[in-house]
């Protein structure tokens, strides 16, 4: 542990904290850690193809036209944006002009994000203790299996965990020496991570602002200019973009996706802002839950939903371990003993900070009503990470001690047994494993309560048990997940697990695929080759479904789903299963076939839109197939008002959309139970009226060229 700095002038800041010589292992070691990481995130990354077929669009689109890349639009013809700021986006489209667009310079950006975020994590705990507690939580961070998820998929959720880490790491930095550049840079890191992810990003702002307010080497009132300082860089690394868009006319601009009203402001506030608060989110597929323990198809709120079947195995195997070392660390450096730390220690400060952001992330989790997806939780890896590094070198450091003795003997029991229960539930898989954890997880523990009467050599060789069994079960999941192709816009981690499955209604499915098994909300598109479940209509004709959003088609497995939500396949993945042939539904993108896929490409060099279909992913498919402009009608839910159908049937009039595609969101009632446009269900309706319908490898085809009359 660095010695304690003494406190500075207003005007003087601290001097740097004296940093004691590292072992002889220690670099191997951590160079070790990075490329261990490395393999494990870029381990037959090719697999996933597409992955996310909705973002490798828009990356397609910004490769071929710059404008696209700065709005993120969803094709270079720059109609409509994702629903997102574009900051995830830019990273992979800068591979993809490099590199050509395909799966690997897509994806391994995104790997690369994680072997970044590990070293972060293992530098934020080297600056306060030895290597061994910095490998501990680089290693934690590594083989969480939601990071191995996200770090080898194409959503935005890697670039905000690693600017957070980064913004994290820069205000403990800060802290030391109540340094201004610092504080800037976290500042800086965050207003990106905005761009990444918007309001998510400013979880962190409580934790990381009273973190300095309270704990920098300097005056009270430097502390608050520079902290009024760091607001203004927030304002302006988050807000330069969101100006431009905001101050372009929207006729020199793409639609912005997500938002009824063309407006950057209304996504960031609503859709993706308060509506996932509260779960009234405008254009949504379905509502939020209301009451303490509502969250509608999105699941149960609640103080244990990351402990639940279908987010526990993503995230939750360290988190009790890192409450308990929270709460020990900050009572071992607080004002309730007699050997409290000073108010500028490095070790609190830096427990206050991670833990903070961790305290409040999971909170917002566990309580939010609107959309919310398990592999969300990636953004909490990187606080346990640092939590438990921090908290393993304190009780290292008092390992001769009873209570540090009897705090390390506990938080290793209570995560063998958790690793049992959560082994459990995926009971036919690798049998012997939640056995083997919980056995030398237990002795370990039981090694560990004497800390005091054995010798360092033994207690070493007991942590390093413990260290084993507490990573053996994620680590398990990490290299069962990384083995598995991922795709669709709700993949998941790990094998199967029983109980899984939002709440909401009947369907079903095992975690790796369709949905979750033991029912609920099915997970659309999660895995190739998963279970089957019920989901979004599949279909590509002009039949009409029930509810919000009818099929058309049919799906060839799956169970019923939810009310107006039809039957998911097993490789397209559950929610929704694509019609005959490889139509599109809202999760999973489509996958024409080679005839399909010849006729988008003859001709079009002739038209602005090579074809239309409503919803993104729909859309997604067959774009990057062609290769050329794909209009996504109504944005990623088909519940924007873009285009209206004026505005549709004046572009079809120019000859600008040659073709029109059926889907699973296509044909019938339109709109969505939270108040979104119904455009989208009117324009299919008149395209049924007006064109003659043919099927091409499977989907239901209109040729806006040639009309009826």
């Amino acid at each position: 542990m660095t010695a304690t700095l003494p406190e500075p002038t207003v005007d003087q800041p601290a001097p740097a904290p004296e940093r004691t010589g590292d072992p002889r292992w220690a670099r191997p070691a951590f160079l070790c850690l990075l490329a261990l990481t490395a393999l494990l995130y870029l381990w037959d990354l090719g697999a996933s193809g597409w992955a996310n077929q909705f973002y490798s669009a828009a990356v397609q689109a910004g490769a071929h036209s710059w404008k696209a890349m700065f709005f993120g639009s969803s094709d270079s013809a720059n109609f409509i944006t994702v629903d997102k700021p574009p900051a995830s986006l830019w990273v992979m489209e800068l591979s993809a002009r490099v590199f050509g667009v395909n799966a690997w310079s897509i994806l391994v950006p995104q790997a690369l994000e994680g072997v970044a975020a590990v070293a972060v994590v293992y530098a934020a705990v080297k600056r306060r203790f030895s290597a061994g507690p910095a490998l501990v939580a680089g290693a934690v961070l590594a083989l969480t299996p939601v990071a191995a998820l996200m770090f080898r998929f194409n959503n935005p959720d890697a670039l905000l965990a690693l600017l957070l880490a980064l913004a994290g790491y820069a205000v403990q930095r800060a802290q030391e020496q109540a340094r201004t550049r610092w504080l800037l840079l976290a500042a800086a890191c965050v207003g990106f991570a905005f761009l990444t992810k918007t309001l998510q990003a400013f979880l962190v702002l409580p934790a990381f602002g009273l973190t300095y307010l309270l704990f920098a080497p300097t005056g009270l009132w430097r502390r608050v200019r520079q902290l009024l300082l760091a607001l203004v860089v927030l304002v302006v690394s988050s807000g330069w973009w969101v100006a431009v868009v905001e101050l372009t006319p929207a006729q020199y601009r793409p639609y912005i996706g997500g938002s009824q009203h063309d407006d950057f402001l209304e996504l960031t506030f609503g859709y993706n802002g308060f509506g996932r608060i509260t779960g009234a989110e405008t254009g949504s597929v379905g509502g939020g839950g209301g009451g303490a323990t509502g969250g509608g198809m999105w699941g149960a709120t609640g103080i244990t939903r990351l402990f639940t079947s279908e987010m526990g195995g993503q995230i939750a195997w360290l988190l009790p371990a890192a409450f308990l070392l929270l709460v020990a660390g900050l009572w071992w450096l607080g004002p309730f003993t007699a050997r409290r730390a000073p108010r500028t220690d490095g070790v609190r400060a830096a427990l206050v900070l991670w833990g903070g952001a961790l305290v409040t992330t999971f909170l917002v989790f566990s309580f939010m009503a609107g959309i919310f997806h398990p592999y969300y939780n990636v953004a909490l890896a990187p606080y346990i990470a640092v939590v438990v590094g921090l908290g393993a070198g304190l009780v290292w450091e008092r390992r001769g001690q009873w209570a540090a003795s009897g705090v390390a003997a506990g938080v290793v029991a209570v995560t063998s047994v958790w690793a049992y229960v959560l082994l459990d539930r995926s009971a036919d898989w690798l049998p012997w494993l939640r056995w083997a954890v919980l056995l030398v997880g237990l002795a370990a523990a039981l090694v560990l309560a004497f800390g005091p009467l054995i010798g360092r050599r033994f207690w070493a060789a007991a942590a390093a048990a413990a260290v084993l069994a507490s990573l053996a079960g994620p680590a398990a999941y990490s290299v069962e997940t990384a083995g598995t192709a991922h795709s669709g816009s709700l993949p998941s981690a790990g094998p199967s697990v029983q109980g899984g499955g939002f709440g909401g209604g009947p369907g079903g499915g095992g975690m790796r695929g369709g949905g979750m098994r033991g029912g609920g909300m099915p997970a659309g598109g999660t895995r190739t080759g998963g279970a089957p479940g019920g989901g979004f209509a599949g279909g590509g004709s002009t039949g009409g479904g029930q509810g919000g959003f009818p099929g058309g088609g049919q799906s060839s497995q799956g169970g019923q789903g939810l009310k107006g939500f039809g039957g998911g396949t097993r490789t397209g993945g559950g929610m929704p299963g694509g019609g005959g042939g490889g139509a599109g539904g809202l999760l999973d993108g489509s996958k024409p076939g080679a005839a399909l896929t010849a006729l988008l490409k003859a001709g079009a060099s002739g038209y602005t839109w090579v074809a239309a279909a409503v919803g993104s992913q729909n859309a997604a498919g067959y774009q990057l197939a062609s290769d050329a402009p794909v209009m996504a009608v109504g944005g990623f839910n088909g519940t924007d008002p873009a285009p209206t159908l004026a505005e549709f049937e004046s572009l079809v009039r120019a000859g600008k959309v040659h073709y029109f595609l059926g889907g699973a969101l296509t044909m019938g009632g339109g709109g969505s139970s939270t108040g979104g446009s119904s455009d989208s269900a009117q324009i299919a309706s008149w395209v049924a009226k007006n064109y003659t319908a043919k099927t091409v490898a499977g989907v239901t085809v209109y040729d806006l060229t040639k009309a009826k009359s």
